[in-house]
């Protein structure tokens, strides 16, 4: 890890300090709202939670359960941090909504003053010339880059394995891992690494690391959030999106990065539909009057399955003490409708050589050819990406404009269900059997393809547990999903945050406890 730093500051408790009406800050499970108050009360300076992360990552991401889910750590973390003190001494009531908000991004996000390598060893010097879209709004809001997340390699799968980082391991049972393909910013935030990050889903890679580490994770609708400066898989695919511990801190960092942006025309389809803030939905009685549908197609029903159906179920039976109508009904056709509807390894091509054209003329890399030709990626992502490159025209094929129709259809077959039942959102296990075992190459029964595929957005969040193991002291994490119609994704925060007030489920790993 290209960092290193001196005394850390006794791990932020700075007793000594703390008026006397108020609790002492910690680190471990803060909040956005928490850190702000203490920065009010003269509790904690922008200085010294900096430090506390950077104690954190230095203590578990290569050392004790060796994590490995960072791969860079902002240099100038300290100094910038510093300057945000500054800023708010001077200024209290001006800073901006994310001030001093510690962020690690997936290492797929453009940044100016960090690599961005994808996980990739060829392109651990890439260097891109300006910060993503999404990464200048942050910056703007008054956030801190603090660091840059491992990955599955180029986004590639759901299992977090890189040439350039290893294999991420997930905090909660360091014999599994942690999702993916955001899988480092999900142990990260799992391990109060950083406070919020960020994730990108092709498929279900925000959404799977959030259901495995007890997070809450939102793939929004197509157009709401521009996804300039993020290394691409898909034209048709790609969105990015907030992960979070908590559904208020996703919020709040979904208001900074929604937006419309030129380089990415499809956010004018977004223009005028994000509301002044998504924190304005969060409200305990959220679910009172709400219809869930709860889809049982993706309930399995054998032994594999049965921990993840009864979190599910339990979810369903606290919405309804909530408040909310419970509709369970099944879709026959649902695996027919969503069999051959994917689009990215026809548009890879083109979607990588895009985004290289952007690099500066001295990248390592520049053409997805030079990449592929590099055999520098891991095993599995390599021959994905040399299938990828034999597809000629992939864009211009029968097969794709097939998968590209399909995609309507089944948009129109969810849209219609729901009209037909009444249904405000439709509730599913994110992956119907829990995360799998470290140094798999996959992980199977992922139910993501019902946003990816339509467009519609998605907000993971804790749905329980599994029974405590040897390897899983606490359990582990299971996640549910709330699926709703285009930019409804202040409804979906709105129910997950009641479920969230009403069942308390998040736990941090017994891995990564505070600091002494």
């Amino acid at each position: 890890m290209p960092f290193k730093h001196t005394a850390l500051a006794g791990a932020l408790f700075l007793a000594s300090s703390f008026s006397s009406h108020a609790a002492p800050f910690t680190v471990e499970e803060a909040t956005i709202q928490q850190v702000r108050q203490a920065f009010e009360q003269k509790q904690l300076s922008c200085e010294q939670l900096v430090s506390a992360y950077l104690a954190r990552i230095e203590a578990y991401n290569l050392k004790g359960p060796a994590l490995r889910a960072i791969l860079t750590v902002n240099p100038h973390a300290l100094e910038l941090a510093r300057s945000l003190d500054a800023k708010y001494a001077s200024d209290p009531a001006g800073v901006g909504s994310l001030h001093c908000v510690p962020i690690v991004l997936k290492d797929n996000f453009d940044t100016a003053d960090m690599p961005t390598s994808s996980g990739n060893v060829a392109m651990r010097d890439s260097r891109p010339q300006k910060d993503a879209f999404t990464v200048a709004r942050m910056r703007q809001a008054g956030a801190l880059i603090l660091a840059k997340s491992n990955l599955q390699e180029f986004a590639r799968g759901g299992v977090s394995i890189s040439s350039l980082g290893g294999q991420v391991l997930n905090p909660y049972d360091l014999s599994r891992n942690p999702g993916g393909s955001s899988g480092g910013t999900g142990a990260a935030l799992a391990a109060n690494m950083a406070l919020v990050g960020t994730g990108s889903d092709t498929g279900q890679s925000i959404r799977s690391p959030s259901s495995a580490n007890s997070l809450v994770g939102v793939r929004p609708t197509r157009g709401l959030i521009s996804r300039a400066g993020v290394m691409p898989n898909s034209f048709t695919q790609d969105e990015i999106g907030p992960i979070a511990r908590t559904v208020t801190d996703a919020a709040k960092l979904l208001d900074v990065m929604v937006g419309y942006d030129p380089a990415d025309p499809i956010t004018a389809l977004g223009v005028g539909k994000a509301p002044k803030t998504y924190t304005a939905a969060l409200d305990a009685n959220a679910l009172q009057g709400a219809t869930i549908g709860v889809l049982t197609n993706l309930l399995g029903t054998e032994a594999r399955h049965a921990e993840v159906t009864q979190a599910v179920n339990a979810v369903a039976d606290t919405m309804q003490h909530r408040g909310a109508r419970i509709v369970r009904f099944d879709m026959p056709d649902l695996a027919d409708l969503t069999g051959a509807v994917a689009t990215d390894k026809y548009e890879a091509h083109a979607a990588f050589d895009k985004y290289f054209a952007g690099l500066p003329s001295d990248a390592p890399i520049k053409s997805f050819r030079q990449l592929v030709d590099t055999k520098s990626a891991s095993p599995a992502i390599q021959k994905a990406m040399e299938n990828e490159i034999a597809i000629v025209d992939g864009m211009q094929s029968d097969e794709y404009k097939t998968h590209m129709l399909n995609r309507e259809k089944l948009r129109i077959a969810l849209a219609a269900k729901m009209a037909e039942l009444g249904i405000d959102a439709i509730l599913y296990p994110m992956q119907s059997i829990l995360v799998t075992e470290a140094g798999r190459q996959d992980q199977p029964e992922r139910n993501g393809v019902l946003s990816n595929a339509t467009g519609m957005p998605a907000v993971t969040f804790q749905a329980g547990f599994s029974k405590p193991a040897d390897d899983a002291p606490i359990g582990v994490p299971i996640g549910a999903e709330l699926l709703g119609r285009d930019y409804t994704e202040a409804t979906l925060l709105g129910y997950a945050y009641a479920f969230e007030q009403a069942a308390h489920v998040r736990k941090p790993p017994l891995s990564t406890p505070a600091l002494k």
